[in-house]
Parts: structure tokens; sequence; C-alpha cells
């Protein structure tokens, strides 16, 4: 006589897969901690992006703000600077960049090229450049002597890039977000 029942499902079968069900739950629980450590601090969201105001920087200032832990430059630039800045062959640089390339339009549309906003941090060795220095009256690394002119861009030195431009927008006339 043949066993009709062994199709079913019996009371071993049960077991089998409640206990992997409930070592898959526990598994999962044990899991879940290692990976949520891994998101970022809350603190380090709140520097994802910041907002500054252009309005009390006179022309040919320039102020140290931070975001996300590194210097930022914002220069508002004079007339003069920016017509150094367009007279250099740019054959004869390093990091080949024009002028123009590296500012951003304002809420008309148009080029804000008065409004020069870098991260001041040294391409070379990550040192901070100094403002207003070298032969080019724009950032000098004393480090280990990179010069970099009114428009950030390498033109003596180790430094293999140009000071990096950081994703910015305008706000308004006055106001700009990093980030």
């Amino acid at each position: 006589m043949a066993d009709t029942h062994a199709d079913e499902p019996t009371r071993r079968d049960f077991l089998y897969v409640a206990t992997g069900s409930m070592a898959a739950v526990g598994a999962a629980f044990a899991v879940w901690p290692l990976i949520d450590q891994m998101n970022p601090d809350a603190s380090v969201l709140a520097l994802a992006s910041a907002e500054f105001d252009l309005g009390g920087i006179p022309v040919g200032q320039e102020i140290t703000v931070k975001w996300r832990g590194k210097p930022i430059f914002i220069r508002h630039r004079t007339e003069e600077e920016i017509a150094a800045a367009d007279a250099v062959d740019i054959k004869s640089l390093p990091d080949p960049e024009a002028d123009d390339a590296r500012v951003r339009p304002g809420p008309s549309g148009e080029l804000e090229r008065q409004w020069l906003v870098l991260i001041g941090v040294c391409t070379h060795l990550g040192c901070v450049p100094l403002k207003y220095q070298g032969e080019y009256n724009g950032y000098f690394c004393p480090c280990h002597g990179s010069v970099f002119d009114t428009s950030g861009r390498i033109r003596r030195g180790p430094a293999p890039l140009n000071l990096e431009v950081p994703p910015y927008e305008f706000l308004s006339d006055t106001r700009i977000l990093i980030g």
C-alpha cells in the first residue's frame, strides 16, 4: 500500500521553515546597526550646502567662509583684476582654463564675473594659500611656492591644477548657495 501523505508538509518541515525564518530575521537585526552606522552624521549633512550673503563685501575685498570643513574664498574682483585674468594667454597656463569658465551666471543669466568663488586649498598638498600674494596679486601657497592668479589659476610652482571652483549658484544679486 502506497503512502498518501508523502506530499503533505510534516511537523518537521514546519520547524525547518520557522527556524530558518527566525534566523533570517535575527541576522537582519544584527546587521542593521552595522549598516546604519555608515550613514553620514547629521552635522555633515547640515554642511552639504550653505548660503552666504555677498552684500557686505566691498569691491576689491575677499572673505573666507567655511563649507564642508574647507575654506572658501569669495572675492569681489575689480575691473582691473578681471581684465588681468582675461589678458592671459590660456595656452601658457599649466592647467588651461578661461576666466569666464570659472564664474557662474547670476539671476539674470549673465555671468557674474566680479564674483570669484574658490575652494581655498592648494591642489599640490592641501595647504591654504595666502590671498593677495605673489607676482599676480592672486594667491600664493607658502608651503611649496605655488603661485595662482586673480582667477585662481596655477601660474607657477608644483601645484598641478587650478584652485577648485565649488558648485554654487546665485539665489539673488547678493546671495549665493554653495553645494
